[in-house]
C-alpha cells in the first residue's frame, strides 16, 4: 500500500508538471499579443535589443530584439509538438511491428526482428545531420517524422518481448477457442493488457525525440525555419550571451527542458512502479 501511495505521488506530480507546461505552451496566443502586439515572436526588432528583464519584457530581450518570454512560449510549443508527434508516430510503428512479430512468430517474426535490429545499429546522428543539412525545407512535422523513423525500433523490440509473454497466457488460449481472428485477438486481448506499458513507452519516445531535436540544435545542425527551446539555447551561446552577463537567456529555455524531462520521467517511474509486478512484489515484501 505504501508503495502505491509513493508511485501515485510520482505519477500525480509528473502529470501536474506536464499539465502546467502544456498550459504555458497553449497560452502563447494570449501572452504574445500582450508583449509584442501584432508582431511575431521571431520577428526582428520588435523590442529594444539586450534589455534586462522588466515589467514590459519580463524575461528581457536578446540581441535580435526578440521578447524572450514571447519567444520562449512559442519555442516551447514547437518542442512539445515535435516530441509529441515523433513519440506517437514511433510508438504506433513500434506497436504494429512489435505486436505482429510477437504474436505471429515464425518467419515473419524473424524478418521483423532482423529489420528492427538492422535499424537499431544504423548510426542515427550522422544520418540526422545529413538529412537536416540537405533537405531545403524542414518544418515541425517533417522533423518529427524523421525522428520517429529512427525511434520506433526501441519500442518495437520492447513490445515484442511483452507480447511473447502475453500470448502464452491462459486467457489468450481461451480466446483462440472462440475463433477470434488475429486482429481481434491483438486489439481485444493483448493491447488492453499492455496499455500502461504502451503509455510508458510513449513517454520515453517523447523524451528521446525532444533530446534528439535539442542535440541537433545545440550543435548547430537543427532546422532554422522555426524556433525551439534548443535553438534558443544555441542562439544565445552563439551570440556570446554568457560573456555579456546575460546567462538568463540560456537559463530560461534550459530550465523548461529540465522541468519537461523531469515531468515525463516522473510519469514513467509512476507507471512502472504501479504496473510492474516485480516492483510491486519487492515492495510488498
Amino acid at each position: 500500500m505504501r508503495h502505491l501511495v509513493r508511485s501515485s505521488t510520482k505519477l500525480q506530480l509528473g502529470l501536474v508538471l506536464i499539465g502546467l507546461i502544456l498550459a504555458l505552451a497553449l497560452s502563447a496566443p494570449l501572452i504574445t499579443p500582450l508583449l509584442i502586439g501584432d508582431a511575431g515572436p521571431r520577428d526582428y526588432g520588435v523590442a529594444p535589443v539586450m534589455e534586462l528583464p522588466s515589467l514590459e519584457h519580463p524575461l528581457g530581450t536578446d540581441h535580435f530584439g526578440h521578447d524572450l518570454l514571447a519567444l520562449l512560449v512559442h519555442s516551447l510549443g514547437n518542442s512539445l509538438l515535435i516530441g509529441g508527434l515523433a513519440g506517437v508516430i514511433a510508438t504506433a510503428i513500434g506497436i504494429v511491428v512489435g505486436f505482429t512479430a510477437g504474436y505471429k512468430g515464425g518467419r515473419l517474426d524473424s524478418l521483423l526482428r532482423s529489420t528492427t535490429d538492422m535499424v537499431l545499429v544504423i548510426p542515427t546522428l550522422p544520418l540526422l545531420l545529413i538529412l537536416t543539412a540537405s533537405v531545403r525545407v524542414v518544418d515541425v512535422f517533417a522533423l518529427a517524422f524523421v525522428l520517429a523513423i529512427f525511434g520506433w525500433p526501441h519500442a518495437a523490440r520492447a513490445i515484442r518481448a511483452q507480447v511473447l509473454s502475453l500470448r502464452e497466457r491462459p486467457y489468450v488460449d481461451l480466446a483462440r477457442l472462440t475463433d477470434e481472428n488475429d486482429v481481434e485477438m491483438i486489439f481485444t486481448e493483448l493491447v488492453p493488457n499492455l496499455l500502461p506499458y504502451l503509455g510508458l513507452g510513449l513517454a520515453s519516445s517523447v523524451v528521446g525525440a525532444i533530446l534528439a531535436e535539442t542535440g541537433l540544435q545545440l550543435i548547430g545542425f537543427g532546422p532554422g525555419g522555426f524556433s525551439t527551446l534548443g535553438s534558443m539555447i544555441n542562439q544565445a551561446l552563439g551570440a556570446g550571451m554568457i560573456t555579456q552577463g546575460r546567462i538568463d537567456t540560456i537559463i530560461a529555455p534550459a530550465a523548461l527542458l529540465v522541468l519537461l524531462f523531469l515531468a515525463l520521467n516522473l510519469i514513467n517511474m509512476g507507471l512502472e512502479e504501479i504496473y510492474n509486478p516485480r516492483l510491486r512484489g519487492v515492495t510488498a515484501d
